[in-house]
């Protein structure tokens, strides 16, 4: 039954490959990517059509399911396994963190995977058991890139709510002058959500940090900032 839906899953995807999806879709991103070439709507609606005929199995065979789409590599694959482990979020225990630990490093190779993967799924599990944004700054000094944007980009949607500041400037301290672009934009991101709900606090990381942070991060985080702010920020 796990192997029909999966051979099905695939069999969908292929049936609405779109030529000018796949051509394009390199051009978003610096290394090499692998795309079937169907559109994110209905790769979404592949996903969720899908996990209602294995939202009832045990939650490590669904776990299973995912890891075989992701052993594809191919993103739309990735896409509907990171859309199921967050759809089973209400099942999450304290050990998955391991399991979403391991879906990074052995599997996340462009921003697009690690995004999707560490805003809904791994932030979720942030909010129910919070006890784990320690390892964040593990990740945050990782030599993998991706765990390094994951260390920020898990946070995005807890810190959109206003959630974990402390965790929010800890992890952009350790990430502040990361050389690779994809980091600074990660943290740049979460900076800039953050200040959403904690403007002040935000500003003033900023005011007292401008000299050192890459201009890449500082015009992510200065985003949603009034323009005054911008502009004080921005100068040198």
């Amino acid at each position: 039954m796990q192997q029909d839906v999966l051979v099905t899953v695939r069999q969908e995807l292929l049936q609405n490959i779109d030529e000018k999806t796949r051509d394009g879709a390199q051009r978003f991103f610096k290394e090499d990517v692998k795309f079937h070439g169907v559109k994110a709507a209905l790769v979404k609606k592949i996903a969720a059509k899908y996990f209602r005929l294995i939202d009832d199995n045990d939650k490590q065979e669904i776990f299973s399911l995912c890891e075989k789409l992701l052993e594809t590599n191919y993103n739309e694959e990735a896409f509907i396994a990171f859309e199921w482990s967050y759809l089973i979020q209400k099942r999450y225990e304290p050990s998955d963190f391991y399991v979403f630990e391991r879906w990074i490093s052995d599997f996340v190779d462009n921003w697009a995977k690690c995004d999707t993967l560490c805003n809904h799924t791994v932030g979720s599990f942030l909010e129910m058991y919070p006890e784990f944004l320690n390892k964040l700054k593990d990740w945050a000094r990782s030599e993998n890139r991706w765990m390094r944007r994951a260390s920020a980009v898990s946070l995005i949607l807890p810190a959109r709510k206003g959630s974990f500041l402390k965790e929010v400037l800890e992890i952009s301290e350790i990430l502040l002058q990361d050389r690779d672009d994809l980091v600074q934009k990660g943290y740049g991101w979460m900076l800039k959500e953050a200040s959403k709900k904690h403007q002040e606090e935000i500003f003033e990381y900023i005011m007292n940090r401008k000299e050192k942070m890459p201009r890449t991060a500082l015009r992510y985080a200065l985003e949603k900032m009034p323009l005054e702010m911008r502009k004080r920020a921005m100068q040198r």
